[in-house]
């Protein structure tokens, strides 16, 4: 008989942990939550691939274990990012670049259904085979609630604290702000300026490639403008808001690439002087790489076409609707 494969790396908690639930066991004692929420965000920008499935199936199995060791509800919340670039173009005057979110090329009732056509059968069944119960959210509906925005401008109280943890090569944080009349926003908010910050909100000013210069007031008890932060500033306001329910233990669910990245939120984390205990708890789960060890890109095999895959990649891995059996057969396998 063959030796087994590897079904787990080795790592420094090799000694200290069991199981990999048992790392959310000293925060489980620490605060006593009536409620565990795993939570995983996922871009709405085309099919899934197989990393996207594996970290939302890692949330439900860990629901499914943290139930029944601390004998507390669980439950997984997804985050449909539908502020994913859908275009991208350069201002031919100045070549600043400018994008337009899929929420505003698409509209909210297509979001719905790139939601219920790549994702609802899938979270349906994995939550049948766990018993674990979801919701699902999306980032525009998030940004548009009062806690959100409060949260927001919170942080704008510490933005000369947090933006170099948030944009460490430049220091410019990407706030972006579509203009009202079209819906296009600069990319990397270069030319977007915080011009005044009081009880009453923010005002800020902006340049539009079309239109000229523009102003907009956010408004914790307004949901509009359009709120759209780039991806370290958006998780630390989600964390922060996620922390303050003393009642929910949070746990974010995110693949591999993401390890990094998180010592930049805590550093912003930190210099917002956020308690401990109200930073969120973050699983990671392990990446599919290519041969090279590199991780396996869906937007770049693509790039390259079908005929560059390695021979060890099937088309399913970078579209998972062309999977050859059901949705439960699917989730059987991952599980």
């Amino acid at each position: 008989m063959s030796d087994p494969l590897l079904i787990s790396p080795n790592s420094i908690l090799a000694n200290a942990l069991l199981r990999s639930v048992d790392l959310l066991r000293p925060r489980v004692h620490a605060r006593r939550p009536a409620r565990i929420e795993f939570v995983v965000g996922t871009q709405i920008n085309g099919v899934p691939h197989l990393g996207t499935n594996l970290v939302q199936t890692a949330a439900f199995l860990l629901a499914k274990i943290a139930r029944r060791e601390f004998g507390i509800e669980a439950m997984v919340r997804f985050g449909a990012l539908d502020n994913a670039p859908y275009e991208v173009d350069l201002d031919p005057d100045t070549h600043h670049a400018y994008q337009r979110t899929y929420v505003h090329a698409l509209g909210k009732d297509r979001i719905g259904e790139i939601i219920d056509g790549y994702y609802r059968a899938f979270f349906d069944s994995l939550s049948d085979a766990t018993d674990t119960a979801y919701v699902v959210e999306t980032y525009s509906g998030q940004q548009a609630t009062p806690a959100f925005r409060a949260e927001f401008l919170r942080s704008l109280d510490h933005i000369e604290a947090i933006r170099w943890w948030l944009a460490p090569s430049h220091g410019v944080i990407h706030t972006r702000l579509p203009c009202p009349d079209c819906g296009w926003a600069e990319k990397r908010g270069e030319r977007t300026r915080l011009t005044h910050l009081d009880e009453d909100g923010a005002r800020f000013t902006a340049v539009c490639f079309d239109h000229g210069d523009y102003e907009v007031h956010i408004d914790p008890e307004d949901d509009s403008p359009y709120l759209d932060l780039a991806t370290l500033y958006r998780n630390l306001v989600k964390e922060r808001l996620a922390g303050r329910d003393a009642n929910v233990l949070p746990v974010m669910v995110k693949g591999g690439d993401w390890a990094f990245g998180c010592q930049l939120v805590d550093g912003a984390l930190g210099a917002m002087a956020t308690p401990p205990l109200q930073v969120p708890m973050r699983v990671f789960t392990p990446q599919v790489l290519a041969p090279t060890g590199a991780k396996l890109s869906k937007s770049l095999l693509r790039e390259r076409g079908t005929a560059a895959l390695p021979a060890d990649v099937e088309p399913w891995m970078l579209d998972t609707t062309a999977w050859p059996g059901d949705v439960d057969h699917y989730v059987d396998a991952l599980l």
